[in-house]
This record gives structure tokens, C-alpha cells and sequence, in this order.
């Protein structure tokens, strides 16, 4: 080792590695070496129009300050932090647009040829290797595409494993500084005032399933996630990044990889920064192995786990599914970064599920982020044709196999309610929907603030939810699918059919007001309506009829009870003074259902028909 140490040294010999008009890589994420910045921007002041390319780099970013516009140019794949979005913004730095697996050809095939590569390591060890530690992603591929390697060789770096190591005989030059790691603190639980995130984790949660692989970023809405699988089981991790979320599930046995179909056993990644504990927890950790961008995020690659869930976010999303994420209007904000990547190999994955999450609003509640047109200057990121759900606080939208109509009601039933009529109002004029679609998708308060509840029945899965205006179809199956008898017994008169039209009027309801709703099995983005309960409220009384069907491969599983159960309490809950339902005397079944929950027979002069009331004042 102390041969080895006589290899470093306290200064680097810049005029003899580099000279005017070089590009040199930056180290990325957490790992940006600024002992090494620092000495370039000091001891190398006769080497100018220096072009300096990264992604993200957590750090001061002073080379992007104006005093250094002369020196260096920079030219980032990512924009990060207020000093290189400033200048971007003031034509001082460049944005290149390219997708995190294909930057590492860029320097391979000398699109981008890099005369040196500025970088942090771990110290060596007995072999003389050091490990990228906290940072492989993209730095890998700039080393090893580089005339030259500058390594600032720090003792606080982590050792991790993977495809994470450089032998020291491979820098040019090399300095040892200590610099701490770089940490970004959790969001705490509960830390957003109105419980957006919560629910956004919530939502999210629900679409993953025991055995899945995840991909995750970082922030508010991948930390409340990982909130919200802690009961989940058997869970890998496949993800450009980790962060403390990860390790937590991973100490509590929620993440093992068992069910992993590539590299089972182990959590892959190419960075991560978060706590100091995560930074602990990664070194010479062998189940969390690091690799390049140019492999992790390998759509393909990607694909090869089965149950592939991405989870990313957006700034915007159209109508019609596009998503907007690294520009507001012409300001570019961001990157394309790695989430087409993830989308492409998730949405090619097994029972795979691309997933974008983002909160409803933006500028404190002004503005949505679910939009009829794109902001002027804005660019889609990712396609209609990859994105198979979008989650927001107001629930999911499934995408995948829609049509732009479906599309649109299942965005907009997503979107703020402050929104929901102008944005309907607005594609209407575009015929996305047709004229007879007037009412826009509406919450029911008091489900609470998840709009799904999950309900294990006899060892299957389904979940109770608002009936809605994309569920045009899905109603028009269901009453198709009902024999003549359960049509006879529970509409009291054989209707001649099921049109759109007719279809369209029984979802768009003003659950203010009026209530349905249904008991679906949700497969992916399949989902079959089993069962549907409504009241019809009638204001002058202060009353409502009650009425529900279940389809008949269903019926006697107690679907019928749930949804009255929950229609009761909506009731109770809404100041309604009685319910009743008309129900054809033959049908012994459904009277038995209404019996249960204390509905009493009153006299009818139709002896074909039975009416029950329930007077909601009395005990339930």
C-alpha cells in the first residue's frame, strides 16, 4: 500500500495532460471531484475554451459561474441545480438531449472524443484497484473513452461492488483529498401539508405486486413509495439509482431479489446518493452491485426482469399520454436522463408496468399538470405510445390499450377536480370525446382520500372503486355479458341494448350527487367490471333508490353486500334520511342482501315487486 501511495500526488501537471480547446468529463451524482475542479480552475489559468461535459453533479458547480464563461463552456446531458440551469438559460452552457444508455457510445465512437476524464475514486486496494464507489453510471465509459484519467482519490469514497473498479496504473495523474460524500436527506413521512405524496405512494403501491422488480429515482414520491411496500414481499431492484428507500427495504427483508429473473440475488444499479447510513450500508456490500449506464439502463436488459415496474415522473402529460419532463414551455428544466430507458424495457418486460407519478398541480395548486396542449416550446420525452399508467393524489390513470377518447377521461378523472371541466370542455371541441360525454369524472369524499379500496375475496384480489366516465366500454361488456334472466330480475323490463351513448350516460355521473360504483379485477391494465351499485338520489326528499348487479359467475360472494354496506355509509354520511329499492319479487337473492343490512318491507300493490326501506336514523 505505501508503494502505492507514492503514486499520488498533491498537484496535477495540467499543461502536460490537457491544453485550449479539450473536453473534459466531469464525475457525476455524488461524486464530483472538486479537489480536482478547484485545482483546475487555480493552477491551469493559461488553458482556455475548455468544453466540460456531465449529467447531474451535486456540488457547488462553480465552473458554470459567468466569472469562468471564458474559461469553460459546459455541456450537460442533464440540467441540475441553479447554477447550470442559470447557465443554460443565459446561452452560457449547452443541453445535449440523449438517452442515458446511448451517452456512453457517445464517447466510444468519438461523437463526443474526450481528451480527459476528471473523476473520484476510493483508495486502492493491496491490488492497486479502486472503486468508482457511489458512481458508475456514466463514468465508467468516460474513463475508459478517455485520453486521460484524473482521479482525485478520496478516503471517504465507499468500495462497491460490480463493474465499479480502476487500477491505478490506468490514471495519468492522481491526488488524494478527502471530501465528504455528498448526502440528500429522506423527505419525512407525512412532510407534505395536504398529503399529496402520501397519496401519490399510496396509488402507486397498489400497482406493484409481491415478486416485482423496481426501478425508483429519488425525492418525495419514490420516498413515499417505498412508505408504502413495506407489507409487499419478495421485491428486487433493478434501478439507475437507490437511495436510502432501497437499503430500508432491503434491511427489512422486503427487497431480496429471490424472484430476480436477472442477476437474481442482487440489487443492480449505476449510482446512488442519499444518507450517510446508505453510503455505510453500499460499502463492500456484495448484494448491491454497480454497473454503467450503458448496461443498467440497456432497454433490453431491462426487459430481461420479469415484472418490471418503472416509476418515474413528469412535468407534463397530455391527453393523449404524452409526457413532458425535461422542458417547462421553451426553459429547458431537466434531462430525458434514463426515463425512456426504463419505459422501453419495462413496457417490453413480462407483466411489466411503466409508471409515471407526478403530483396534479404545480405553483401551488395554479396550474395543472395534466393539460389539454403541451405548453408553447414544450417536448415530449416519452411517447403515447410507452406510458401505461399516469398516478397522481387523485388516483390512476390505466393507458395501455385505450383509445385517445379513453385516454382522455381516464387523464382527466386523474387530474385536480379544479381542472376537470375545462379540460374536458376543451378536447371536446377537438371530438377526442363526442358530444353526449358532458360530465367530467368527480371523487366520492367519502371513500377517503384513496378512491380505491382493495378487497381480498375467496383468494382473489379486486378493488372497490367510483364508477367513471372511461369506463364506457367496461359497463357495456358487463351488461352484455348478464343471461336474459339476471337483465329481466334486476332492470324490471328487458332493455333492447346497450349503446355507447346509454353506456356513456350510466358512467358520467355526479357522485356529489348521485352514487356508483363498481368492483373491478384489475390485471395490468386489464381491468373487468364484476359488480356495480348505485343510488339515484331524489334531493326533495332527501332520499335515494338503491340498486346494484353483480355478474353471475360472481354472485354469492358477498360483492352485492360490500357495495351496499358502502353505499349506506355514503348515505349516513351525506344526511340522507332513507333509502329504499324496488326489487322483483322473485328475485330472492338481492331481498336477501337488503334484509341483511336491516331494509324492511313495505306494502306495494304490484305483487310482482317487493319495496324495502331503510330509515338511515335508525341503529345500524
Amino acid at each position: 500500500m505505501q508503494s502505492l501511495k507514492s503514486q499520488f500526488n498533491n498537484a496535477v501537471d495540467w499543461e502536460g495532460l490537457i491544453q485550449s480547446g479539450n473536453r473534459l468529463f466531469i464525475g457525476s451524482n455524488a461524486a464530483v471531484p472538486n479537489a480536482l475542479i478547484d485545482s483546475l480552475i487555480d493552477d491551469a489559468r493559461e488553458i482556455k475554451d475548455l468544453e466540460l461535459v456531465h449529467i447531474v453533479t451535486v456540488s457547488d458547480n462553480k465552473w458554470a459561474e459567468p466569472q469562468y464563461k471564458h474559461r469553460f463552456k459546459v455541456n450537460t446531458f442533464f440540467i441540475h441545480g441553479d447554477t447550470v440551469r442559470k447557465a443554460v438559460e443565459e446561452g452560457r452552457a449547452d443541453y445535449t438531449p440523449c438517452f442515458l444508455s446511448e451517452i456512453s457510445g457517445l464517447f466510444s465512437d468519438e461523437t463526443l472524443p474526450l481528451d480527459a476524464a476528471l473523476i473520484m475514486v476510493s483508495p486502492p486496494d493491496e491490488l492497486g484497484y479502486c472503486s468508482l464507489g457511489v458512481s458508475v453510471d456514466i463514468v465508467m465509459s468516460a474513463a475508459r473513452s478517455a485520453k486521460h484519467i484524473i482521479a482525485q482519490i478520496n478516503p471517504d469514497m465507499p468500495r462497491t461492488a460490480g463493474h465499479s473498479f480502476l487500477h491505478i496504473s490506468e490514471f495519468s495523474a492522481c491526488i488524494e483529498h478527502t471530501q465528504p460524500i455528498p448526502e440528500l436527506a429522506t423527505a419525512p413521512q407525512h412532510a407534505d401539508s395536504h398529503g399529496v405524496t402520501e397519496r401519490i405512494g399510496q396509488y402507486v403501491a397498489m400497482l406493484v405486486e409481491d415478486g416485482a422488480t423496481l426501478q425508483l429515482g429519488i425525492g418525495k414520491v419514490p420516498d413515499a413509495v417505498t412508505h408504502y411496500l413495506h407489507t409487499h414481499k419478495n421485491l428486487g431492484v433493478h434501478s439507475e439509482m437507490i437511495s436510502d428507500g432501497v437499503m430500508e427495504l432491503m434491511q427489512r427483508g422486503v427487497i431480496n431479489n429471490r424472484k430476480k429473473t436477472f442477476h437474481p440475488g442482487k440489487t443492480v444499479t449505476s449510482f446512488c446518493i442519499g444518507s450517510k447510513r446508505l453510503y455505510q450500508f453500499i460499502h463492500n456490500n456484495p448484494h448491491v452491485e454497480f454497473y454503467p449506464s450503458s448496461y443498467v439502463n440497456k432497454p433490453a436488459n431491462i426487459a430481461k426482469n420479469d415484472m418490471m415496474v418503472s416509476i418515474n415522473s413528469a412535468l407534463e402529460v397530455d391527453l393523449s399520454g404524452q409526457v413532458v419532463a425535461d422542458s417547462i414551455g421553451h426553459q429547458f428544466y431537466s434531462g430525458i436522463g434514463g426515463q425512456v430507458d426504463f419505459v422501453s424495457g419495462s413496457s417490453k418486460s413480462k407483466r411489466g408496468k411503466p409508471i409515471i407519478a407526478m403530483p396534479s398541480t404545480a405553483k401551488g395548486g395554479t396550474i395543472s399538470r395534466i393539460v389539454a396542449n403541451m405548453s408553447q416550446g414544450a417536448g415530449v420525452v416519452t411517447s403515447r405510445g410507452n406510458v401505461h399508467y399516469v398516478v397522481t393524489e387523485f388516483g390512476i390513470a390505466s393507458l395501455k390499450g385505450k383509445s385517445i377518447r379513453e385516454r382522455a377521461l381516464e387523464l382527466i378523472r386523474v387530474a385536480h377536480p379544479k381542472f376537470r371541466d375545462d379540460l374536458l370542455s376543451t378536447i371536446r371541441k377537438h371530438v377526442w370525446v363526442p358530444d353526449y360525454q358532458k360530465q367530467s369524472p368527480t371523487d366520492i369524499p367519502e371513500l377517503g382520500d384513496v378512491q380505491i379500496i382493495r378487497l381480498p375475496i375467496k383468494g382473489e384480489t379486486f378493488y372497490l372503486r367510483p364508477l367513471n366516465p372511461s369506463d364506457e366500454r367496461r359497463l357495456q361488456e358487463f351488461f352484455y355479458s348478464h343471461t336474459k334472466e339476471t337483465v329481466r330480475l334486476r332492470y324490471n323490463y328487458i332493455p333492447q341494448g346497450m349503446t355507447r351513448e346509454k353506456s356513456c350516460d350510466l358512467v358520467s355521473v355526479d357522485q356529489s350527487k348521485d352514487i356508483a360504483l363498481t368492483i373491478v379485477k384489475q390485471e395490468g391494465s386489464k381491468a373487468i367490471i364484476e359488480a356495480v351499485g348505485r343510488y339515484y338520489l331524489y334531493p326533495e326528499e332527501n332520499i335515494c333508490e338503491v340498486a346494484f348487479v353483480t355478474r353471475e359467475n360472481h354472485q354469492g360472494k358477498g360483492m352485492a353486500k360490500i357495495l351496499l354496506k358502502q353505499m349506506i355509509e355514503i348515505a349516513q354520511a351525506r344526511g340522507l334520511t332513507k333509502m329504499f329499492a324496488i326489487v322483483k319479487s322473485e328475485n330472492k337473492p338481492m331481498i336477501s342482501v337488503f334484509e341483511h343490512y336491516e331494509f324492511k318491507r313495505v306494502f306495494n300493490p304490484d305483487p310482482g315487486e317487493i319495496e324495502l326501506i331503510r330509515h338511515l336514523k335508525e341503529s345500524s
